[in-house]
């Protein structure tokens, strides 16, 4: 089970030969990573009237895989149609991508160093976020920079170190959308996540029951353990177990819409 996920992590780093299907309200920029030692290629989703209206400000969503988020010739099997979505939403919100590092992204997205696979950078990569990319697009584009108004998302490593760097950053993301999180990489995310003296973030969980024998019971451990750090009453996660579901980005696509419709924006 586990050399499926592996083989579908490393395949991320493919990039597909299909037309580009961007569309025009997506653009992208280069900004240093001092603490990756390197350069990261970002793409920015902007609301339809977001030129129009120049006093409006808006919620910013950080996703990971930047390459699978907008377009078909850069995703490895198929976009989430991220843009397409929020066009016919007309959603007043803001798309931050971010580029993955190719044969760097499983450093990138694990905190902890898995025995058999390495990783455990992501201090440094979240690091990168929180102290570059945020202050960068705070400054140049009109943001709600509060934690309420800003969102970590992703799927499988991208959803695992979406719900750690939202658990590490709590002043920096009020939200996160954890699709299909590769807990099994790195177990002392239960650990992590027990040490935590409460938590008030706002979690929407989505896996299928068809991605390997451990995702739902690995999700469902995550979700008891959350329980015990804040009050069910106050209905701050959501879990969604989609039957037949398997991991890819049919998946994440189908639901992205109504992930971010519960997560608020």
């Amino acid at each position: 089970m586990k050399r499926i996920f592996l083989a579908v992590l490393l395949l991320f780093t493919l990039i597909g030969k299909a037309q580009s299907t961007a569309s025009k309200n997506v653009s992208t920029f280069t900004i240093e990573a001092p603490q990756l030692n390197t350069s990261k290629k970002i793409w920015v989703y902007l609301p339809e009237n977001y030129s129009k209206n120049i006093q409006k400000k808006y919620s910013v969503i950080y996703m990971h895989d930047a390459q699978n988020l907008f377009d078909a010739k850069t995703s490895f099997s198929g976009e989430w149609n991220v843009d397409e979505k929020l066009d016919s939403l007309k959603a007043p919100v803001i798309i931050v991508g971010i580029e993955h590092g190719n044969e760097k992204r499983i450093d990138e997205l694990t905190p902890f160093k898995n025995e058999k696979y390495g990783g455990g950078n992501a201090d440094n990569y979240l690091e990168f976020i929180v102290k570059i990319l945020k202050p960068y697009i705070d400054k140049n584009y009109r943001t709600k920079t509060k934690a309420k108004n800003t969102i970590l998302f992703g799927s499988s490593l991208g959803g695992l170190v979406s719900y750690y760097g939202a658990l590490k950053y709590p002043e920096v993301f009020g939200k996160a959308g954890v699709f299909s999180p590769s807990f099994w990489f790195s177990p002392e995310i239960y650990t992590f996540t027990e040490k935590q003296p409460k938590i008030k973030t706002k979690i929407y969980f989505l896996c299928g029951d068809k991605e390997s024998d451990d995702m739902v019971d690995d999700l469902n451990k995550m979700k008891r353990l959350l329980d015990t750090k804040r009050c069910y009453c106050l209905h701050l996660d959501k879990t969604k177990i989609v039957k037949g579901g398997e991991h890819n980005e049919k998946l994440w696509r189908d639901h992205f819409v109504e992930a971010l419709l519960w997560l608020g924006y």
